[in-house]
């Protein structure tokens, strides 16, 4: 049971989720093996405030 998790700031339609889920799915199968129906993709949106790099806020060098 592979399981692809995404961690992403949020701001993706749920059709734009339903595409990627759908080619994440389709990649493991074709490199990996298996069958779509083992493969499990966890999306979690992240607020930029809850999200650091290079010992800064991401919603501090980025604001909206």
């Amino acid at each position: 049971m592979p399981i692809i998790r995404v961690e992403m700031f949020p701001g993706r339609t749920t059709d734009q989720k339903r595409e990627m889920v759908k080619a994440l799915t389709d990649a493991f199968v074709a490199t990996a093996g298996g069958t779509p129906a083992s493969v499990h993709v966890v999306i979690t949106d992240i607020e930029k405030s809850d999200w650091g790099t290079g010992g800064e806020l991401t919603s501090d060098r980025f604001p909206d």
